[in-house]
């Protein structure tokens, strides 16, 4: 885990923290060729320079956010945004299914939209 990710989490409630931690190990097993930092206040984690994956602290949850997720075509994710990004809410760690979570994880490596280069194609995202 990253040392600004980790000092994110450590910022966290205990109940919190602990689903911070899970889903930063998670995705550090699943993701480990993406790079991490915080990135906007929370942490983020890149491929090639996209993001695809993070978490943050919301009044009342952890939300997890995938950019790509609506293209993911999973139930146990909801439509985030006005582009690409879906989202799963945890209020405790229990509640986090690894099993989905892994795959999720394989989509964002395999289903990204092009993220990196939003701004210079004015708002207009392509599939990678």
């Amino acid at each position: 885990m990253h040392d600004d990710a980790r000092d994110y989490n450590a910022r966290q409630t205990a109940d919190d923290q602990a689903i911070c931690d899970l889903l930063a190990r998670e995705i550090d097993r699943h993701l480990p060729e993406a790079e991490s930092r915080v990135w906007h206040a929370h942490p983020v984690w890149f491929l090639d320079g996209n993001p695809v994956v993070g978490y943050s602290k919301l009044k009342h949850c952890v939300r997890l956010l995938f950019w790509s997720g609506q293209s993911f075509e999973e139930p146990g994710l909801k439509k985030e945004g006005s582009f690409k990004a879906a989202e799963a809410r945890y209020t405790h760690v229990d509640q986090v299914n690894i099993d989905d979570l892994a795959r999720w994880l394989g989509k964002a490596r395999d289903i990204q939209w092009d993220y990196k280069n939003i701004v210079r194609r004015k708002g207009r995202l392509e599939r990678l």
